[in-house]
């Protein structure tokens, strides 16, 4: 199995798109120099030995150390010996709204930035039970069923978005359906469901589904995201700005429902925490957590791992020495007619 240990390192790839951007404007910026040196045609007397071709392969180079040493800063790793482990674990079900209303910016940057960020830290807090992750909006989906997983669980979680979604609305009931597909039949007293929602359409099932999965054995909390007062839903209408309206072209205010989700916690025999505090959130959800009768499993999974950073820092190191060649070695040697 291949994986990053530090997969979060990843995202400093994303670096790429500034430095391309530089040596973009760098680029220009040779030509107009060059340019303002005098007549073109002196200039490019002056300049014929220059390699237009290496200061090329130089930018080239230079997109390439980056990104080999940030690969090799996250330290990929390859499985080197599987066995059977044993071990006890609750398994958790993350659901999170990824409706329109989610957009909204009543909380900063919005409600599906912190939704994703607290579900992402839920996971890390987590770590040694059994993840899931459910994304809900007019139907819910099985996005990840109950694994150890957890670096594929925060990659599924970054990149939610309500385009993933065939229907708007907010289906908790639906959520709570699939979550009890997901569970194994013949486990009970240690099945929890973690809602992440505004709540901000009622749904009429949601409070029936929440009994009924509490009564077969499944603990179910909901954290609120948003705010009472609320706030317009950005939307983008044909390439422009503008906000989600009605049948009337008025905009749409969407607000948290906190009523809502007290309910379904209420009847799911959890609690629901509004989020304004995560690592408060984060530490309650764990002690409820950790008290609940755990289930013995058995899986084949790797214990040991091979790092191969090396590699990626080695060649890193290569491109570098490589770059000092260019960078000094411009001047392509031209045989001289007669010498």
């Amino acid at each position: 199995m291949f994986r990053f240990e530090y997969s979060d390192n990843l995202w400093y790839l994303l670096g790429l798109i500034p430095l391309l951007g530089l040596l973009y404007l760098g680029w220009h910026w040779y030509q107009k120099q060059a340019k303002n040196l005098g007549e073109p045609l002196l200039v490019e007397d002056i300049t014929r030995g220059v390699s237009r071709k290496r200061k090329e392969w130089q930018y080239i180079l230079a997109l390439l150390i980056f990104t080999l040493l940030v690969v090799a800063w996250a330290n990929p790793q390859w499985g080197a010996k599987r066995e059977k482990v044993k071990s006890k674990s609750s398994d958790i079900f993350i659901a999170l709204d990824i409706s329109n209303s989610m957009y909204c910016q009543d909380v900063a940057p919005s409600r599906l930035d912190q939704a994703k960020r607290f579900a992402a830290q839920l996971v890390q807090q987590l770590r040694g039970e059994r993840i899931g992750l459910i994304l809900f909006a007019g139907n819910a989906y099985l996005q990840m069923p109950l694994t150890s997983d957890y670096a594929a669980a925060e990659v599924f979680i970054q990149s939610a978005n309500p385009n993933l979604a065939g229907t708007q609305g907010t289906a908790i009931g639906d959520a709570i359906r699939k979550a009890e597909d997901g569970f194994t039949q013949d486990a009970k007293y240690h099945r929890v469901m973690v809602i992440i929602s505004d709540g901000e359409d009622h749904d009429p099932d949601a409070l029936q589904m929440a009994k009924e999965a509490h009564e077969k054995g499944m603990i179910i909390f909901t954290v609120g995201v948003g705010t009472a007062e609320g706030s317009f839903i950005p939307m983008n209408v044909r390439g422009n700005e503008d906000w989600k309206r009605d049948e009337e072209g008025q905009p749409v205010r969407t607000k948290l429902n906190e009523t809502l989700l007290n309910e379904v916690a209420n009847q799911g025999g959890g609690d629901y925490f509004y989020l304004n505090n995560s690592s408060s959130i984060l530490k309650d959800i764990d002690q409820k957590v950790d008290v609940l009768e755990k289930r013995e499993f058995e899986e084949r999974s790797f214990t040991e791992y091979e790092s191969y950073f090396q590699l990626f820092l080695g060649l890193g190191i290569l491109g570098i020495l490589w770059q000092w060649i260019f960078s000094n070695n411009l001047i392509e040697k031209k045989k001289i007619p007669g010498v």
